[in-house]
């Protein structure tokens, strides 16, 4: 790393913590009053004004052996989800434990809540399945049928509903959710994917070192999507995070992970050459993470190195953050992007907040 690349410091340590084990997931509520923290010794904590604290004890899944894997908030902060190892989705509301999903021996490793209403979807083996914490209700049981589902995202306007996995990606008219889902056909497994904040585009991580990006109008209009597909990675491409804010050709920021290195992706306003690319290089072991901070292209990287860089518009390292004993394993932005937290290997929480200038 050339140190005359570093600008001041902005972000300073906060708060740091130490649970059980692995830190597996982070998630901020909305309102950025609170961080939600999961570990693959069944922890969940809640982190709010510098103290860490569990959710109720009786509740707590803790010391069995049995990993929470994911959790999230839902889009107004009422509700939080965890699922994990036992099968089990769980789901507070205000602190309270108001429902317990049991669908063991399957695993619950991926959730996700509609942006626009209190509609909680997750994996379930092959099917993904849509749940109301108000009413109870099933509210749809789709058929993935390739495999498991991978992954799992929505449209902004929660129109639509998209798994992947084994062959690429499905997508479903939510409001329609009885009708053929619209299918992109990748030739392997797409192990992340993600729908852009404006939603005109959809990324995938493929098996076969691949990254794809299609047009999501294209895709729904059941036509042949002609999708974009980017080669040439050193190895499998394991995580993308989409920017929220637009370059001058109207389109995000796209930023994908290979080995230990990260490349990020521009569209370019010649519609013939497509996505441009380049290269950042600076971790010194695999790169677990990146992630926009919102409404910006500063994006953090973690890695199995212990360092978490900051990249100012996704060029150039402004920060180095360190101080870990071990691996980092998650990252997640604070909705107003004044902290950035970070779980490690080894379950140190580390909270940074960005210095506020005179």
């Amino acid at each position: 790393m050339n140190s005359s690349t570093l600008k001041s410091q902005e972000f300073k340590p906060h708060f740091s913590d130490t649970l059980s084990d692995y830190i597996t997931d982070l998630a901020w509520s909305p309102d950025g009053e609170t961080l939600a923290v999961t570990t693959s010794n069944g922890e969940v904590s809640l982190w709010r004004d510098r103290e860490l604290e569990h959710l109720q004890i009786e509740y707590l899944q803790i010391g069995n052996g049995e990993s929470v894997d994911c959790l999230a908030f839902s889009h107004d902060g009422q509700f939080l989800a965890v699922g994990g190892q036992d099968g089990r989705v769980k789901v507070w509301r205000n602190n309270q434990l108001i429902a317990t999903l049991e669908n063991a021996p399957l695993w619950i490793d991926r959730l996700s809540w509609s942006p626009v209403n209190n509609h909680l979807a997750f994996g379930l083996g092959r099917y993904l399945q849509v749940w109301n914490p108000e009413t109870g209700q099933i509210l749809a049981k789709l058929n993935f049928a390739n495999s498991s589902v991978l992954g799992i995202d929505w449209s902004c306007d929660g129109k639509y509903i998209a798994a992947s996995g084994h062959r690429g990606i499905k997508v479903w008219d939510y409001q329609n959710p009885k009708e053929e889902p619209y299918i992109f056909d990748i030739p392997s497994a797409t192990i992340a994917m993600g729908w852009s904040p404006d939603g005109k585009y959809i990324a995938s991580c493929n098996m076969g070192n691949t990254l794809t990006v299609v047009e999501a109008k294209l895709l729904l209009s059941r036509q042949d999507p002609d999708p974009w597909v980017m080669r040439g990675f050193p190895g499998k491409v394991r995580e993308l995070t989409w920017s929220e804010a637009t370059t001058k050709t109207g389109a995000p920021i796209l930023a994908t992970v290979s080995m230990d290195g990260i490349i990020v992706w521009e569209k370019s306003a010649d519609e013939s050459t497509g996505w441009e690319s380049r290269v950042l290089t600076n971790h010194i072991d695999i790169v677990r993470t990146v992630s926009f901070a919102p409404q910006s292209f500063l994006l953090a990287s973690a890695g199995a190195d212990g360092w978490l860089c900051l990249w100012e518009e996704a060029q150039q390292v402004s920060q180095l953050l360190t101080g870990v004993s071990s691996g980092f394993s998650c990252i997640a932005w604070h909705p107003g992007a004044t902290h950035i937290a970070a779980g490690t290997e080894t379950g140190e929480l580390r909270v940074w907040k960005k210095e506020t200038t005179q």
